[in-house]
């Protein structure tokens, strides 16, 4: 099932910052969001997982479907690599973690306290609990901060295999990733600021 995004208006702290973003992501295939920081991607990646309302326009084909990828890693830092994931497993009703563990590398670091993890390799570990979702469209801000380059081209190849799964990803990055990928720039859709008479408006 595709990800549809049609006319959405979006706000941050009760203010608009993006408007009249709509976009097609169907299965097979990656969407790369640019734009400077602080445009709104990452509470556009916010809306479309279902963490904050929208102000206007629609989002369907994402339903129970959506994994989400923050800037946090979303770690136990007390709980080893393999126990991370498998209660990652375990809430998202899959098995096995042996497939994400070799593709991050994390195989031989399996029995280590995730607190006791680089930056990088918590990254990593982060980024290897979208693959035992089991769901097909992956959200991701900023996946690769903290990653060296070998660790980024582990990365881009756990989303090629998604891709070639039948999954999809959307994925807010100022790098590239080596991706064939629709790049869509959120720039242009900039929400025109509020007149004064509009301002208390935003809070409400």
């Amino acid at each position: 099932m595709s990800l549809n995004v049609s006319d959405l208006r979006i706000a941050r702290g009760g203010l608009p910052v993006l408007e009249g973003i709509s976009f097609q992501l169907p299965p097979g295939q990656a969407l790369i969001l640019r734009g400077p920081n602080g445009i709104g991607k990452t509470t556009l990646l916010r809306t479309i997982a279902g963490l904050q309302p929208p102000l206007g326009g629609s989002i369907s084909g994402g339903e129970d479907q959506i994994a989400y990828a923050a800037h946090s890693d979303g770690l136990k830092f007390a709980l080893t690599v393999s126990e991370n994931l498998r209660f990652w497993a375990s809430v998202f009703g899959q098995r096995s973690i042996t497939p994400a563990l070799k593709a991050f590398n994390l195989t031989k670091l399996q029995d280590r306290p995730a607190g006791a993890l680089s930056a990088g390799q918590k990254r990593r570990l982060g980024l290897s609990r979208m693959m035992v979702t089991g769901r097909p469209i992956w959200v991701m801000d900023e996946p690769t901060v903290s990653l060296d380059q070998d660790s980024v081209s582990l990365f881009a190849n756990a989303v090629r295999e998604h891709l070639a799964a039948g999954g999809s990803a959307l994925i807010a990055t100022h790098i590239d990733l080596g991706l064939e990928a629709t790049v869509l720039d959120v720039g242009p859709y900039k929400a025109a600021p509020l007149e004064f008479d509009d301002f208390d408006g935003g809070f409400l």
